[in-house]
């Protein structure tokens, strides 16, 4: 039917490589037939991002921005006796993402007005108990949350907690999404009008956040090693490098960022194998039932008890249906760009593009392998 709108796509986070890679697969996406058809963007972290401006039909603005982007505009280090109160970083990205962008109210309004739906996940981290049945997972929808909701909403799905701290949304305390479902395929299932799925999923390789950037605080508190309080602390240093060098966390923050990646790799992974086991098990299911009702063919009491027994049937899954799905899953051939501990070199025009033209050719290659590509 033209004008029909029933294709959700689904992003997942995954740090500056991610976004890059899901800007080439958006933009392959929007060469493709599929492109008029997209009813809603379920995006966390980074895909939250990249999706907002694929909602607007800004990839080629975010494409320019992310080409003029560099490390101290995402995640900016604060100094060192700041870290217990403010952790590793200042959230630089909120305000660089404004000055390119107009004000975070202000994009969301434009995406309110869009045709497609917008739906940003993240982390509920509000210390009242008051939602467990949520899983601790906030859903903001362009249809349905307030401008400055779902503005702060974009920026707080994207707040990496190894780095910066969670930031208020509404009455919420919220961040990252990628703790609780960095890939939020389930969602895209639960949308009755949704006929077609495609997916971009990227498993991030987190940088190691080990001993090495302490190695230059301490050469220079050696000068000071005659002090007991300095040579406590240059002790405390060099415990630290031997921790890293037995393969332990060298800090807390090395341990936080190791626990996110145990997180956030094992949700994703859980995530297509519950589709899977799914879409799988209704299947089965269906086969079991044309291969029962076969069996007493010819008998129309026994047929009808079948068919009343297979109805009253009350599998967690039952309401369920089977959904095609496209899948690009993201990865990166060579070094990527992830922000290191306390400083990062700069990103290049050509890794950035290299980058954002994996993220096309892993779409194509899918898109034609599903028949999908005018």
């Amino acid at each position: 039917m033209a004008g029909r709108r029933d294709v959700a796509v689904v992003l997942s986070g995954g740090g500056i490589n991610g976004v890059l890679m899901e800007l080439g697969f958006l933009m392959r996406l929007r060469e493709s037939a599929l492109w008029p058809r997209i009813a809603v963007v379920f995006g966390t972290s980074s895909g939250a991002l990249s999706g907002a401006m694929a909602v607007l039909d800004q990839l080629d603005e975010l494409e320019a921005f992310m080409l003029d982007l560099q490390p101290d505009q995402t995640f900016r280090p604060h100094r060192l006796w700041r870290l217990p109160f403010l952790g590793l970083h200042e959230y630089a990205l909120p305000a660089t993402i404004e000055e390119r962008f107009g004000s975070l109210d202000d994009v969301a309004l434009r995406l309110a007005a869009s045709p497609i739906e917008l739906v940003v996940l993240a982390t509920d981290l509000t210390d009242d108990h008051e939602h467990p049945e949520s899983g601790y997972e906030l859903l903001y929808s362009s249809r349905t949350a307030p401008p400055a909701i779902l503005g702060r909403a974009l920026v707080a799905s994207a707040a990496v907690p190894a780095l910066v701290l969670p930031l208020q949304v509404g009455d919420r305390v919220a961040t990252d999404g990628s703790w609780v479902r960095n890939f939020p395929l389930g969602h895209a299932y639960d949308r009755a009008d949704v006929e077609l799925i495609v997916a971009f999923r990227y498993l991030p390789r987190y940088p190691r956040m080990g001993a090495a950037a302490l190695l230059p605080l301490k050469r220079r508190l050696r000068r000071f090693g005659r002090l007991p309080p300095i040579r406590a602390f240059i002790a405390e240093l060099e415990d630290a490098e031997a921790r890293a060098e037995r393969g332990e966390p060298a800090h807390l923050a090395d341990m936080i960022v190791r626990l996110a990646r145990v997180s956030i790799l094992r949700n994703t992974e859980l995530e297509e194998r519950v589709a899977d086991e799914k879409d799988e098990s209704l299947r089965t299911l269906a086969a079991l039932r044309e291969d029962i009702l076969a069996l007493v063919a010819g008998d129309d009491g026994l047929a009808e008890a079948v068919e009343r027994r297979f109805a009253a049937a009350a599998f967690p899954f039952r309401g369920d249906r089977i959904l095609p799905r496209i899948t690009v899953r993201g990865d990166i051939e060579g070094a990527g760009l992830d922000p290191g501990f306390r400083s990062s070199p700069r990103w290049s025009d050509e890794d950035k593009r290299r980058l954002i033209r994996r993220g096309y050719d892993l779409a194509d290659r899918e898109l034609r392998r599903s028949g999908s590509t005018s």
